[in-house]
């Protein structure tokens, strides 16, 4: 009653405020009509109020669920939905965040094979829809293949690809895989059953049940697991569907970077592509996730590289300069691997602050990590480690402590008396292309031939003559 009553008179106020009594209000209580209609939208989208719910109440939601999966509502399933709406509802609402970068991926692959859409919900019981989730036993990505499945599915692995953290690789893997499970068992909760504990597991099942053919007939006798496995995912199938009803609202909805594919058919330094591109490292890295230490070796060098869709044209336009600026060198090889293994906790006794003076940069606008570590001979990794970021995103305004060998950044100078050609110290991470765009207009063929250079490679403390 007292519910009732609540909303009788908030509706009456909003009416009242919103329509010819406004002004009136207004005048006579000093009431400002936006700010109020913003409180009591506030008071009545409580994002953390809880509603209350019946098993009854969830049997006839799950009715009416239009679906091609089975899908009978018994207790165990209920405890997990209670659990998914009540008391982990941070974890609800954080993959549902997720579903809008990779359903899309999944529903379009799901109705190429012909599969029921619903399965797309298995890959948050797998991965919380994270592409780099990595389990206990070392299953990774999206839909958590191991090394040996993976490969079965051509998901390849090195010290520097890791094609299961790919999700559109590991979407089609696993569009295969389940579709050939449900071959296996011709049922679709047994083929995810098999998902998650071999087909072997479920074959032992089926013979101790006495030849039994569905999940929860053959239940008892699969591991202890795998009986969560498959209600937790019908869990998931009711929930998406009925988040409302259970006030699981996205406060502030995100939604994915809008891509294109580049290839570049060669060695890439990601930290330069981002650099010269004017990328957030941090965005190629989330839309690259398979790339383990910000480098695309010889052994991968024909993958394409996803960057953001408002960069896609430039680079495309300026491919030929790109392909140079960004070549892997060898030395810069070794420095991506080291720092990507080394970790963010590593700056006590680093020799990347041995001998340097530390200075406050103040972070502008347009500043990128990647350029502000060009400009002071450092790498990005190491302005992370020295100011506790775990993440690439700065501010306008925040300071940033950076060791570097000079007291400004690194720039073309004239370092030698007047008259005298211009020289410049290569500085790390500097190519020839990004040199040529320091020196008032000199080509990267000019910086050749004034240096007697029969390719690009140069190195960190390497003279060029530049003017």
């Amino acid at each position: 009653m007292k519910t009732s009553l609540f909303f009788f008179v908030l509706t009456w106020m909003i009416v009242v405020i919103s329509g010819k009594d406004s002004l009136h209000a207004q005048e006579l209580y000093g009431i400002n009509e936006t700010a109020i209609q913003e409180q009591l939208l506030q008071a009545v989208y409580n994002y953390d109020y809880i509603p209350d719910f019946t098993y009854e109440q969830v049997e006839k939601r799950v009715r009416k669920m239009e679906t091609s999966m089975s899908f009978e509502l018994n207790e165990r399933i209920f405890s997990f939905i209670n659990y998914f709406v009540v008391r982990n509802r941070d974890y609800t609402r954080m993959v549902m965040q997720r579903k809008y970068t990779y359903f899309p991926l999944f529903e379009k692959t799901l109705e190429e094979h012909d599969m029921p859409d619903d399965i797309k919900y298995l890959a948050i019981i797998e991965s919380g829809l994270n592409p780099k989730a990595k389990s206990r036993v070392g299953a990774m990505g999206l839909w958590q293949f191991m090394p040996a499945t993976g490969r079965m599915y051509n998901l390849h692995v090195n010290r520097d690809i890791d094609d299961r953290m790919d999700p559109d690789m590991s979407t089609e893997a696993a569009a295969k895989y389940l579709k050939s499970l449900y071959r296996m068992f011709g049922d679709w909760e047994l083929a995810l059953a098999a998902y998650n504990c071999g087909p072997g597991n479920v074959r032992k099942a089926i013979s101790r049940s006495g030849g039994k053919r569905t999940f929860w007939e053959i239940y008892n006798w699969l591991p202890k697991e795998t009986r969560g496995y498959v209600p937790q995912f019908q869990a998931m199938m009711y929930i998406f569907r009925y988040a409302d009803e259970h006030n699981i609202i996205l406060e502030n909805p995100t939604f994915p970077i809008a891509y294109d594919r580049i290839k570049f058919n060669q060695e890439i330094d990601l930290e330069q592509l981002a650099q010269l591109a004017d990328i957030c490292l941090s965005d190629l890295e989330y839309l690259n996730p398979s790339i383990q230490n910000k480098l695309i070796p010889s052994s991968n060098q024909h993958m394409a590289v996803r960057v953001p869709k408002t960069k896609s044209t430039y680079i495309a336009e300026n491919k030929s300069l790109f392909k140079e600026a960004i070549e892997l060198q060898p030395e810069r090889a070794v420095a991506l691997r080291t720092s990507s293994s080394t970790g963010a906790n590593t700056i006590t006794n680093n020799s990347a602050t041995a001998g340097k003076e530390r200075i406050a940069y103040k972070v502008r606008s347009g500043d990128v990590l990647g350029k502000i570590a060009s400009n002071h001979g450092t790498s990005v990794q190491n302005i992370k480690n020295w100011n506790n970021l775990n993440s690439n995103t700065i501010r306008v305004g925040q300071t940033l402590y950076i060791y570097t060998n000079q007291s400004s950044s690194p720039t073309l100078a004239d370092n030698s008396p007047s008259g005298n050609p211009k020289v410049y110290t290569v500085q790390p991470g500097d190519s020839l292309w990004t040199i040529s765009k320091k020196s008032s207009g000199l080509s990267v063929e000019q910086i050749k031939q004034l240096n007697n250079l029969q390719n690009t490679n140069i190195k960190p403390g390497q003279k060029l003559i530049i003017g």
